[in-house]
């Protein structure tokens, strides 16, 4: 089936298509096709990877859009979300507009009703619902890809509901699913009521195998020797044996699977020795340049030993990288300058970056419920392996496992390589998923009684697979249970149907996104300053207090049934003697920036830092040293687990606070033992439920002004990365922590002194980079930013490194805003 021969699409389109060289279908597109995807059908497309999946989605997006309608692509990753935005754009042309959302959970994108195809992830559709985007009600086409990952205990409930949603708005949405190949592809297209297509498929032919001895065997019966001599790495010879084989006049490009971002970074340095001499002059050149561009993203030991790696033509990606790593990274192996890259399982999911061959040298994975290694899936393992082969480029694929012995070479055959993937299966039925679910379908008006509720739940994928119809039901009553005690929302039991409305705090959390849990626990915490006390003080009416000894701060993990518990302190409740005795004023917690990044990082969005060998010792003599600046009750030492999370919370804690003091980045990752883009992720997070607390601490009455304002500070410290009087100068664009730090010391203290500051102290401050100065004077609003026959005071250059280097900073400029 020739493209140009397709109806329902745009004018011009089929022919592009054939200009891009599509002169016909892939089978699974003309199977989609013919299954009426241009037709405004609903369909599952469970089909390997690079066999034509965007394609499919394509076609049914722009028919929907000739139609007169809008159309939303859900992708899993940021990552992606862009990736796809630059491969959709080329359809402007033909009138077709494009818009990418992926942050920023408590807006409702308004801008983006003028696009046609609108890109962002499941996290950010579910937060434009709960924040009422108009231009949810105008979709007729949503897409989503790698739909499997509903099988996913952490992310997919949020991906799940969100389907769930805009089928629910939307009568006659067109739902296109894109799914790996899964054991039960049948049963997604059941629950989204699509046809299905299914099919293995592939442009070009994908070989697996095993590697043992001095051979790979191929799951086709076939064989290719690659002998491995005696103390030679396994690995390093399948990537020189691949570079080695030429085919249309090039070597082979390898991406290597390891289990952990340590076994990562070393499987890089060590392929870099293989690499390396099979590069051309060229490559080594432009390699050099690709390196000092990695080495300007961040000043850790990360981004250096990725810089040392990649002149050698080798490469580590994993998700302690900064974004702008991974972007890098991933562009140049798409290119084929970078060889070979050692990655965690983290890449088999996200963007396009295919190889040659595949060696998924690690297929156990540490499982820390397990408390062991264990093996991974065979649909994770499945999704490395389709890496594999590059469509236009490569003739054909390699996927390769490794074995040491026989019986290890038979087992991969076993479970691997002959074996199907794993159906997918829901995980909405754990309350911590259901509890943010809940709330946010009340508070969005999806459900106004109890019986609503149960009806919208039934439309999920939990509702079509379990055998248990109570299992569901049980769990959402706990769930409202919670959410009562908490005043998060509000059941009217007289009549014959128990009526649910959310309350006015509870609009709040939905619409900030919060985990509900963690709007507890933040209300909580800031509870305590405004009742001048600490947690063992009366509670008035209307605070949050843990029930029954509930830990305020409880394990969150989505597969636990077991959560959190708060009651809400009444009239009626009896206080011994001693408990109603006012306060003395030196017992009231004093809110400091570590107190507010400690509260939040004990909450249920957070991923805290893990205690490594030692931190137990040393984040025990902070805790007790710092304790009055906590903002709730230090946990018993006897109580092993609650007082480790309380001490993994303060070592994250910590971390931020190092941030917001202007700690160096290198510095940083040394100390806590984490990448730039941890840093980052962590920063993010912490800035986010900080934003949130500001907007709960202005709404809930009780909470005294001057705490919005310290809980807006530590924030805004946290964003900029500054001590409080750096404030002002970070503000400004282009400036970040450590110009800023510079200008400070050279005598420049706020915005207002950069318009009318010496120019020669300025340029001196800013090492006499004179159009990064021009910059930030024409970003400060000066009238006249031009420094055209200005020479950089000396002596203010002087005072600036010698400020700098005393607050522990060196000459490279880094801020957040370097990590995309």
């Amino acid at each position: 089936m020739e493209p140009s021969s397709l109806s329902g699409l745009p004018a011009g389109v089929g022919e592009a298509l054939e200009a891009e060289g599509v002169a016909e279908l892939y089978p699974p597109q003309q199977a989609a096709v013919e299954a009426g995807v241009v037709d405004g059908e609903s369909l599952v497309a469970a089909v390997p990877t690079a066999s034509g999946k965007t394609l499919i989605a394509e076609l049914a997006m722009l028919s929907s859009i000739e139609r007169g309608g809008k159309a939303l692509y859900i992708v899993p990753l940021r990552a992606l979300a862009s990736e796809k935005k630059a491969e959709f754009e080329r359809w402007e042309e033909f009138g077709v507009t494009v818009g990418v959302s992926t942050g920023n959970y408590d807006s409702d994108g308004e801008w983006l009703a003028s696009r046609d195809i609108i890109v962002a992830t499941s996290e950010k559709v579910d937060s434009l619902i709960r924040n009422g985007a108009p231009w949810i009600d105008d979709l007729t086409c949503v897409v989503s890809d790698e739909v499997h990952l509903v099988d996913d205990s952490h992310r997919g409930p949020t991906l799940e509901v969100t389907l769930a949603k805009l089928r629910k708005v939307n009568p006659g949405l067109q739902t296109v699913a894109l799914s790996a190949t899964v054991g039960n592809a049948d049963v997604i297209a059941e629950w989204l009521d699509a046809g299905l297509v299914e099919s293995d498929w592939r442009p070009i032919d994908l070989r697996m195998g095993v590697h043992f001895g001095n051979a790979i065997n191929f799951d086709d019966g076939s064989q290719r020797e690659v002998p491995v001599e005696r103390g030679e790495d396994q690995t390093a010879r399948l990537v020189a044996d691949a570079l080695d084989t030429e085919e249309d006049g090039q070597g082979g490009s390898s991406l290597v699977f390891v289990n952990s971002r340590r076994n990562a970074e070393s499987s890089a340095r060590k392929l870099g020795e293989v690499t390396a001499p099979r590069l051309t002059g060229d490559e080594r050149d432009r390699l050099r340049e690709l390196s000092e561009e990695i080495r300007g993203v961040s000043d850790t030991d990360t981004s250096e030993d990725l810089a040392d790696a990649v002149e050698q033509g080798s490469a580590f990606h994993h998700a302690g990288l900064a974004s702008e790593h991974r972007s890098l990274i991933e562009d140049a192996f798409r290119d084929r300058l970078i060889k070979c890259v050692s990655a965690t399982p983290t890449l088999a999911a996200g963007v396009n970056t295919p190889a040659r061959r595949v060696i998924v040298r690690d297929w156990r994975r540490y499982d820390g419920e397990f408390g062991g290694m264990q093996p991974l899936d065979v649909l994770e393992i499945h999704q490395m392996c389709g890496r594999a082969g590059r469509p236009g480029l490569d003739p054909y694929g390699e996927a390769v496992l490794l074995a040491n012995d026989a019986d290890t070479r038979e087992e991969l055959f076993e479970r691997y390589i002959w074996a199907e993937a794993e159906p997918v299966r829901s995980k909405l039925a754990a309350e911590p998923a259901l509890r943010t679910h809940v709330l946010a379908t009340v508070a969005s008006g999806f459900a106004a009684t109890r019986e609503g509720l149960l009806s919208f739940l039934d439309n999920t994928l939990y509702a079509a697979q379990t055998d248990d119809e109570g299992r569901l039901a049980a769990v959402t009553d706990t769930v409202l249970d919670y959410l009562e005690v908490n005043g998060f929302v509000e059941r009217d039991r007289d009549g014959g149907s128990e009526g649910l409305a959310a309350t006015g705090i509870g609009h709040t959390v939905s619409r900030l996104y919060l985990d509900p849990m963690s709007a507890a626990e933040i209300l909580d915490g800031l509870r305590t300053v405004a009742d001048g006390a600490d947690s063992a003080d009366p509670a008035e009416d209307g605070d949050f207090v843990p029930a029954d000894g509930a830990d305020s701060s409880a394990d969150a993990d989505a597969d636990e049934p077991g959560f959190t518990t708060y009651t809400r302190a009444g009239d009626d409740e009896e206080l011994e003697a001693d408990e109603t005795a006012e306060p003395d004023a030196d017992d009231s917690p004093a809110v400091t920036p570590l107190g507010l990044y400690h509260l939040v990082s004990r909450t249920p969005d957070t991923y805290e830092l893990y205690l490594k060998s030692g931190d137990r010792e040393e984040y025990t003599e902070v805790c007790y040293e710092r304790e009055t600046e906590f903002l709730g009750d230090v946990p018993s030492e006897y109580e092993d687990v609650r007082f480790e999370d309380w001490l993994a919370a303060l070592k994250t804690a910590r971390l931020l606070e190092d941030w917001a003091n202007e700690v160096d980045e290198d510095r940083i990752a040394e100390r806590y033992g984490v990448g730039p883009g941890d840093i980052r992720g962590k920063v993010d997070t912490a800035e986010w439920l900080l934003r949130a607390a500001e907007t709960l601490a202005s709404d809930v009455e009780g909470i005294d002004g001057d705490v919005v304002v310290q809980v807006r500070e530590a924030r805004k410290r946290l964003e900029y990365g500054v001590r409080e009087e750096l404030l002002d100068l970070a503000g400004v664009r282009n400036v970040g922590r450590k110009r800023a730090r510079r200008l400070f010391e050279a005598g420049i203290e706020s915005r207002a002194d950069l318009r009318e500051a010496d120019k020669a102290v300025v340029l001196g401050a800013l090492r006499g980079r004179e159009r990064t100065a021009e910059r930030i004077l024409e970003n400060a609003g000066r009238e006249d930013p031009s420094l055209d026959g200005v020479d950089p005071d000396r002596s203010a250059s002087a005072a600036a490194t010698a400020g700098a280097d005393a607050d522990g900073d060196g000459d490279g400029q880094a801020s957040l805003g370097d990590f995309g």
